[in-house]
């Protein structure tokens, strides 16, 4: 089971690049990160990343992704927007502006929290 978390606005991959490092900096999440690239087009060299891909699973890792991404998102200017994909599809987008924390970690959690199907 994978969520995924894609990020728009501002510099988009500066934020998915510091994303990366901030999902990287936390212990339970530690080898269940993966940076996704799109195949390269002909003529083409290779993409930037479009996307991050988590491994959930058993001892509470989404609920440790869920508060991970809230506070990482707490911290951003505004203009950049989250999107989180649950491993049932299930998507929820979140923005830094006008953030209340006690609206986000809800949402983020119960995307990541759903079963699959």
């Amino acid at each position: 089971m994978d969520a995924q978390i894609r990020l728009s606005g501002g510099d988009e991959i500066a934020e998915t690049a510091a994303l990366w490092q901030w999902l990287r900096g936390e212990r339970q999440l530690a080898g269940r990160i993966r940076a996704v690239t799109p195949p390269p087009g002909e003529g083409e060299l290779g993409g930037a990343v479009e996307l991050l891909s988590v491994a959930l699973g058993s001892g509470g890792t989404a609920a440790v992704l869920a508060g991970s991404l809230s506070t990482w998102l707490q911290s951003r200017r505004s203009g950049v927007k989250i999107t989180v994909t649950g491993p049932d599809g299930t998507t929820t987008t979140v923005e830094a502006d006008n953030l209340r924390p006690d609206e986000v970690l809800p949402l983020i959690t119960r995307v990541l929290s759903r079963e699959n199907g």
